[in-house]
């Protein structure tokens, strides 16, 4: 079937640390991991998302694609996903391992630019976030996720591989919520997933217990 063979190109095994390391060693704050995420880490983050729901999903900052193979081996079809990487490499050969997923060179950060024509039109099943923003004001990163729950369907939520042990987006009331997926030890480092579920929709993930705002202080 074509679903397995895309997934079978998309394997991104130990070939994929040189160009990796390669491309940190030039831009490690915009990179922010050392490494590629493992397997499991990967798929804690599809399936706290709500890939589920009807519609497309987006993905920020999916690398070389290791996100985006465990969305398509958990079966979402590649047609649905839009892939926005930075790094022009890294989005080439992204394109070329998934030739049915959408990827865009462009900017996480400003999807009206990037996405375009659609930008104000086009709602997302679920948004899997995989760029570096703790270097960015807690206020600049809460306007970010506010901007990306417009985008969201309703019900749809937004996740997030974090290496923080607080969430780095803190809530914004009648907005969001946010919670998390247990620890990921086999990931370098171990991290978790941070799982932002629209307010009205939240109850607290299944694996995780809701953040305390108070705790989550600036990183």
């Amino acid at each position: 079937m074509a679903m397995k063979s895309e997934a079978k190109i998309g394997d991104t095994g130990g070939g994929d640390w040189l160009p990796f390391l390669a491309t940190w060693a030039r831009h490690p704050i915009k990179m922010g991991a050392v490494a590629p995420s493992s397997r499991s880490y990967c798929e804690m983050m599809v399936n706290n998302a709500t890939t589920d729901l009807d519609g497309p999903i987006l993905e920020l900052g999916p690398g070389l694609g290791v996100v985006t193979r465990a969305l398509l081996e958990k079966g979402v079809a590649p047609e649905r996903i839009t892939s926005i990487e930075y790094e022009e490499e890294f989005a080439r050969k992204l394109q070329r391992r998934f030739p049915k997923v959408n990827v865009i060179h462009g900017d996480g950060f400003d999807l009206d630019k990037t996405l375009g024509s659609s930008a104000e039109t086009q709602k997302f099943a679920a948004i899997l976030f995989a760029i570096p923003i703790v270097s960015f004001p807690q206020e600049w990163r809460q306007t970010l996720f506010t901007d990306y729950f417009r985008r969201l369907r309703p019900g749809g939520n937004l996740t997030q591989l974090s290496y923080m042990l607080t969430p780095p987006v803190r809530p914004v009331p009648g907005v969001f919520t946010v919670s998390s997926s247990p620890r990921v030890w086999n990931n370098i480092p171990p991290a978790r997933v941070w799982i932002y579920s629209q307010e009205s929709a939240a109850a607290g993930g299944a694996d995780g217990e809701v953040a305390d705002a108070s705790e989550a202080h600036p990183s």
